[in-house]
């Protein structure tokens, strides 16, 4: 080639400057870093009852409370806590539960990872064998490892809705025919597919999350963005190398498939701060870079306007009314209603008998004793045996009983007002029910 003809030298590599130290953060190990908390929380979880739905007991744990599903009101509000989290998490820092914390982008990139040990290992096994040999070979580790991991994965997922101990015994019995063996089976079959078929294609293709993020984004959420007003690009290419969702940020921030991970800007800053220049890519909060430390540290965090105020407001205040619902619970639901199979009963030694029936559900994890008693209705005899009667953690029971009283007292009428207590030794709550007693007519 001639000297006419030969590229001329990008003028950043012809200015020879001095390196510059190394940025200081490394999103890479960051981010994989919340992914091994993230995966100790998601398999902690289900097995502390922190958060879990019992769908055979039909309950929902929760912050180590338990909530009878038929407690709609406290699950409904729970639920749409969460969605406001979501939404608000989008609005504020983009996509950034995508890339940290989203179950689906951790067991990706792992799969990914474990391709490539696995490519790895057959190279090391067979260092004399064809390339079609160590190219099996590593398949085949592959997907080993991968079944593997969808029968744990699998088994954590299903605890979060049938008890652990109850889930693990069904697996050691090869269990495909009760409902929690087939859904275990059928969660194990999806995970493997999706880690060998799916994996970040999901995000691009199924999930809509992605594409919800674009309405609620606005000039002031967080973005990974590249700017280049000196045109110091070397054109390396490190940075679409190295990007999980094989795109290009260099197209602009707003690309679908941007998942905000930051791979690009430790790519970037680790080739331009060798020849003396800081990278191009960056978190930007509207146009601003994230790590401006001339910024208050709430700006810095993302609240940076009115509107990420009252969301944050709104944030706090809800979180705080479902902590007081669920903390302001009975520990024992009672419920109680008068028995009218017969209006009443009379006893050989003349005295009248009224039937209740009781049904009983509690939700600790300890057990609780049950005491019953009648007021408005003198000389009664409550004829529970035994009273106080013992609840364990978690039972539900439902018994019927006869509330006695005297074949005549002062004042005694055909209906007779009264009033049935309950009241459980936690935290002495109570509970009652107005109902009437029956005196046979013409009793006197």
């Amino acid at each position: 080639m001639s000297e006419a003809t030969r590229p001329a030298r990008h003028w950043l590599l012809a200015e020879k400057r001095a390196p510059l130290p190394p940025a200081g953060k490394d999103h890479l190990k960051l981010r994989k870093r919340v992914h091994l908390l993230c995966f100790l929380v998601f398999l902690a979880l289900p097995f502390t009852n922190l958060m879990r739905v019992d769908i055979p007991r039909q309950r929902v744990f929760l912050g180590g409370a338990e909530i009878l599903i038929s407690e709609f009101s406290i699950l409904f509000f729970a639920t749409m806590f969460a969605m406001f989290v979501v939404a608000a998490m989008a609005i504020v820092y983009g996509r950034i539960y995508c890339s940290y914390a989203c179950p689906q982008m951790i067991f990706s990139e792992w799969s990914v990872s474990v391709e490539r040990w696995a490519a790895n290992a057959a190279g090391r096994l067979l260092p004399r064998g064809g390339a079609g040999a160590r190219k099996a070979l590593g398949r085949g580790i592959f997907l080993a490892a991968l079944a593997a991991a969808s029968v744990v994965l699998a088994f954590i997922f299903t605890a979060y809705f049938v008890e652990p101990r109850d889930l693990l015994h069904r697996l050691l019995r090869f269990d495909l025919v009760t409902v929690g063996g087939l859904t275990g089976a059928v969660v194990t079959l999806l995970t493997f597919l999706d880690f060998t078929l799916l994996r970040q294609k999901f995000c691009t293709t199924i999930c809509p999350y992605g594409y919800i993020q674009g309405f609620l984004q606005d000039r002031q959420s967080l973005l990974v963005e590249y700017r280049d007003p000196s045109a110091a690009c070397i054109e390396c290419n490190k940075c679409v190398r190295v990007c999980e969702m094989g795109i290009d940020i260099r197209k602009g921030p707003f690309q679908i498939e941007c998942v905000h991970c930051g791979d690009c800007i430790d790519a970037c800053e680790d080739v331009l701060r060798r020849v003396g220049h800081p990278g191009l890519i960056s978190y930007s909060w509207g146009g601003g870079k994230a790590q401006d430390r001339g910024e208050p540290w709430y700006r810095r965090w993302g609240i940076r306007d009115a509107k990420r105020v009252a969301i944050l407001a709104v944030m706090v205040a809800y979180l705080c009314a479902l902590g007081v619902a669920i903390h302001g619970r009975k520990p024992v639901l009672m419920r109680l209603n008068s028995d009218r199979t017969t209006l009443f009963t009379r006893l050989p030694d003349g005295r009248i008998a009224n039937r209740v029936r009781m049904n009983l559900a509690s939700r600790l994890s300890r057990p609780v004793e049950v005491k019953v008693w009648v007021e408005r209705l003198p000389g009664v005899q409550v004829g529970l045996d035994p009273n106080p009667l013992t609840l364990g953690p978690g039972q539900t029971l439902e018994r019927t009983f006869d509330i006695i009283a005297p074949a005549t007292w002062p004042g005694a009428q055909e209906l007779n007002p009264i009033r049935v207590m309950i009241q459980s030794s936690d935290r002495n709550a109570s509970d009652g029910a107005d109902m009437m007693f029956i005196m046979p007519a013409g009793r006197n």
